[in-house]
């Protein structure tokens, strides 16, 4: 089983100057020392306008830094929006491209569609077409990277004239796509699509056999017809995080930062309302902590109860990781960095993680990997003989564009006549 770490970037509020530049500035430092202990993936999110819940708009920018302080880390966009209104097809291919190109090929081309109406709204994206625009974008995405040139599309949702989108990545025929997941049917989607799984729910070990079995079966069936063109069968589920030898210690500097990840999720896509510049989820999330809170907001507190194994000792997170190891799941990434939590105490525990938990899982892992692929191959062989690709056109039949000094001069020759 592999291991990532995660980064939303919050910063609860009272917000002093200073503090957004120590927080990326921290974050660095943290996935640096990541790379350097062996920790297999760094994942980043791209969110807009979530308040103290997530100061990440611009993944790219935050991962291609990554880029120049790592050696082997992988590179996760934990995920790219790609949906048009956010971020033009076109656009994100070269984005993802160039990334793949400074990181010597370590890109993860993790997608997403939103379910935040403060993002959604915000780029004017209409909540009930949201799924097919994100299909229709994801699979010309994918296209653009493979193909040369990219013959053109006029969709539902977007289109574009014939061009070849440069830079090409290093990975072919594009680095690895995940979509992300907040559940089950969402799973069952990305096996249909041929996507890894980024799942955003936090389950407990026991219930996430459930999901992978029915990812893994989906894989293996005809229901698979992967959206690029290449499949990748992973499920990486997420994990609260802190390490330390007391417990108690462990909980006191982790608990409260996870509590508030699950609170601020809760009320920016479920149960809140939200007065942009104004509203203050730390001091609402203080004051749930306090009280009895309503049924809307103990539920999704609940929900998160399973993720909380990944606090404690080194043997409570192996007892914790041993569980998601024997369900079948492929990695486990770590929400360290959530609330108030100290970079201090994030540099500490990932420390403890990497020298007392992670060494038995990297032992199993070469071999697990290979048993996987060797049993998967001839499914996903046969996935992709099931895909329709998109028509390359052969020379005679690519359009000519002519410059635009050209077309000026032709016009103003034609005009003299």
């Amino acid at each position: 089983m592999k291991f990532g770490i995660f980064y939303e970037h919050q910063l609860p509020r009272p917000w002093k100057e200073g503090d957004e530049l120590r927080l990326f500035q921290d974050a660095l430092s943290q996935v640096e020392l990541a790379d350097k202990l062996g920790i297999d993936y760094a994942w980043e999110v791209e969110h807009h306008f979530l308040e103290e819940y997530s100061h990440s708009s611009a993944p790219e920018v935050f991962l291609a830094a990554c880029s120049q302080r790592t050696k082997n880390i992988r590179l996760g966009q934990g995920i790219r929006q790609v949906i048009p209104n956010y971020n033009h097809p076109a656009r994100t291919a070269e984005v993802i491209a160039t990334l793949d190109l400074v990181s010597n090929g370590r890109v993860e081309f993790g997608t997403g569609e939103s379910s935040a109406i403060l993002e959604l709204g915000g780029f004017d994206i209409d909540v009930s077409e949201k799924r097919r625009i994100y299909l229709e974008a994801t699979e010309q995405i994918c296209n653009m990277l493979a193909m040369d040139p990219y013959p053109g599309y006029a969709g539902e949702f977007f289109e574009m004239p014939c061009r070849n989108i440069v830079p090409k990545p290093v990975q072919k025929p594009h680095p690895p796509l995940w979509v992300a997941c907040s559940q089950r049917e969402t799973i069952k989607l990305a096996a249909r699509l041929g996507m890894g799984a980024l799942t955003f729910a936090f389950v407990d070990p026991l219930e996430a056999r459930s999901w992978v079995d029915d990812y893994y079966s989906i894989i293996k069936s005809e229901e698979c017809v992967p959206i690029g063109h290449a499949i990748n069968p992973n499920i990486c589920m997420v994990s609260s995080f802190s390490c330390h030898d007391d417990r108690a210690t462990a909980m006191r500097r982790g608990l409260e930062g996870f509590e508030f990840f699950g609170y601020a999720l809760g009320s920016l896509y479920g149960f809140g309302a939200h007065k942009p510049g104004r509203t203050n989820l730390w001091d609402e999330f203080q004051a749930a902590r306090g009280q009895a809170i309503d049924s809307q907001i103990k539920d999704a507190t609940e929900a998160l109860s399973g993720g909380r194994g990944g606090i404690g000792t080194p043997d409570d997170l192996r007892e914790h990781l041993r569980k998601f190891e024997a369900t079948g799941v492929d990695q486990v990434t770590f929400i360290q960095q959530a609330g108030n939590n100290r970079h201090e105490h994030i540099c500490d525990a990932l420390k403890l993680f990497a020298a007392e938990v992670m060494p038995e899982f990297k032992d199993r892992d070469a071999e697990r990997q290979r048993k996987k692929m060797e049993e998967l191959q001839p499914f996903l062989d046969a996935a992709l003989k099931r895909k329709k690709p998109m028509y390359a056109p052969h020379d005679d039949e690519l359009p000519v564009f002519e410059a635009l000094g050209r077309s000026i001069a032709e016009k103003g020759q034609a005009e003299s006549r």
